[in-house]
Order: C-alpha cells, then sequence, then structure tokens
C-alpha cells in the first residue's frame, strides 16, 4: 500500500472513531412557568378541573404554576371563603409536590378595586386581597398578582393605588409574599402613570408583570393588541422595557404562530431580549389566548419559541 494511501485510511479511520461533537444548547436564562388561564375554556366549561392544573403542566415540561383565582368557584363562590381557601391549599400543595412542581404565583381577579376613590369600596379589596397574601404564603407562592381599577382620574387612581399597595406590600413583607401589578388595561397599561404608583410606594416587595400583550389603554375598556379590537395602546416594547426593572415575574402572551413558529403579532426575539437585557432570571409564564389553536396547541408553540429564542441569546 502506497504511504499517501495508508495516511489517507489512518485519517478516515480516526475521524470517525472520534466524530465531530455537537456544540450544546445554551440553558435559557429562565425558568418555564404556566399561567392557568391558559387553558380557562377547558376549566371554566366544567371539562375539566383546575385541580388537573399540575398534572397538566408537568406533562407540558413546565417547572413552575401560575394560579388564576377566578378558575376556582369552590373557593370564589363559597360562603366561607376562609374554610374554601383551607382546602384549596391543601389540595394544590399536595398536587404540586405530587407533580414535583413549583407553586410561583397566584393571580387575583374579582377582590374588588384597589384604586376605587370609595374608601369602603377600596379598604374592603385590601382586605379581600390580605386573604390571598396569605394563602401564597401557605402555597410558598413568591407573589400575588393584582389589578389596580377603580378610579378614572390619573392623579385619584395613582394617590390610591399607593394607599392601597403600600399596606398590602407592608401586610405581605414578613410573609415572603412579593406584592405585583400587571398591565391589564387602561390606566394600568398606560406604563409611565402605573411606574409612578410603584415608585410611589417605594418597598422591596412590591413590582411589577409586565405581560407582552396587554397594553390597551383605550377607555372603553381592555381591547386587544393580537385581533385589532385596541383602538388606542401603549407600545409593548418601550412598556416591557419601563416595566422589566422592578418585575417579579414576566408573562409570555401570545395569540397566534406563523410557519415558522413565530408570534405573528409580536416580535418575541426583540421581547425575551430586552427581558435578558435587564438581567432578569426568574419564571417566564406562558400564557396563550388565541382561537385558530387549541389550548394545548397554543401552549406548546409558545413553549416552543421561548425555548428556541433562548438558546440563541
Amino acid at each position: 500500500m502506497k504511504p499517501t494511501l495508508a495516511l489517507l485510511l489512518m485519517s478516515l479511520f480516526i475521524s470517525c472513531q472520534n466524530p465531530k461533537k455537537e456544540t450544546p444548547k445554551q440553558a435559557p436564562f429562565f425558568k418555564l412557568s404556566l399561567a392557568q388561564w391558559s387553558f380557562n375554556k377547558s376549566f371554566r366549561s366544567g371539562e375539566v378541573s383546575p385541580y388537573e392544573f399540575a398534572k397538566m403542566a408537568s406533562e407540558l415540561g413546565f417547572e413552575g404554576l401560575e394560579y388564576v383565582n377566578q378558575l376556582y368557584p369552590d373557593v370564589m363562590e363559597s360562603e366561607d371563603k376562609a374554610v374554601a381557601l383551607d382546602s384549596f391549599v391543601a389540595k394544590n400543595n399536595r398536587l404540586a409536590q405530587a407533580y414535583n412542581m413549583k407553586n410561583v404565583l397566584i393571580m387575583i381577579d374579582s377582590e374588588g378595586d384597589l384604586a376605587s376613590s370609595d374608601e369602603s369600596v377600596r379598604q374592603l379589596a385590601v382586605t379581600n386581597h390580605k386573604m390571598w397574601v396569605d394563602t401564597a404564603n401557605k402555597m410558598g407562592c413568591s407573589a400575588i398578582r393584582l389589578n389596580l381599577f377603580g378610579e378614572k382620574d390619573p392623579e385619584k387612581w395613582v394617590a390610591n393605588s399607593i394607599t392601597s399597595l403600600k399596606e398590602l406590600a407592608a401586610y405581605a413583607s414578613d410573609k415572603s409574599v412579593n406584592v405585583i401589578v400587571e398591565n391589564h388595561g387602561r390606566l394600568s397599561s398606560n406604563i409611565p402613570v402605573l411606574m409612578q404608583v410603584i415608585e410611589g410606594v417605594g418597598m422591596k416587595n412590591c413590582g411589577t408583570l409586565p405581560d407582552f400583550g396587554n397594553f390597551c389603554i383605550a377607555e372603553e375598556g381592555y381591547g386587544s393588541l393580537f385581533d385589532g379590537s385596541c383602538k388606542e395602546f401603549y407600545d409593548p416594547y418601550q412598556g416591557v422595557s419601563e416595566m422589566i426593572s422592578s418585575a417579579f415575574g414576566v408573562s409570555a402572551k401570545s395569540y397566534d404562530f406563523n410557519e415558522e413558529g413565530n408570534e405573528t403579532t409580536l416580535d418575541y426575539n426583540k421581547l425575551i431580549g430586552i427581558v435578558k437585557e435587564a438581567g432578569y432570571k426568574g419564571y417566564i409564564g406562558v400564557e396563550y389566548e388565541g382561537n385558530r389553536l387549541s389550548e394545548e396547541e397554543g401552549v406548546k408553540a409558545t413553549k416552543k419559541l421561548l425555548e428556541q429564542i433562548a438558546s440563541t441569546l
């Protein structure tokens, strides 16, 4: 055998014995949680029990759980909410442990207007939310997410919101619970005004939950950036940029996807880039709200997109 041929065969043998290793994908800088609202149609119809949530999230490959209180009629419609909440805590703690899931936060709706100028209404809302602070503490959740509704005048809204949040944050401070506000329509989606509130409270356990899609500031209601029903909205990229420094959570809202797997309304690469640049390393919650895909398919598409983007950043 000629020397050159022998060397060639030897090099081929060595390369076969030492195949080129693939560069490992970069681990995400965040953890993934599932917003229970993604399956709100199934839960609200009665087709699926809300207590199936931990099992569903586990099977879909999530680490954390983001509960939504209004999806539990056994609690919200109970004549004795304290007793109902004890059962809620016991059931969900047992299920989270059984499926090796982390309780992350509870989204609070329908518990009163924290920004109301009617003092009795505002104070009742604070009292109601304190029950959920206690619940979050018993479940090991890091936060409750609340809404700021009840007043249309911006100056009064800011003042009332600060008063309520200060009381709630003080109550939650020794319970290892953060009190966080989501941009959820109207004034709460007018981010400079919302940040006046957060800065006015000035407490370490009071912050924000930036939602990628909830930036409609139209007076007539929520509206949607996704279906064009919102007539006036705040720039979502600017909004996330302004909220992220005070964020204790992030909500990756989605509606539909193209053939390449990208969200059709929002630039997820840009949004996740903003979140990463800010140094955020907590949970990002998947919250699918679309109609074309099924709830499960929409959740999977959102999760896949987030994981793909994370591997490139």
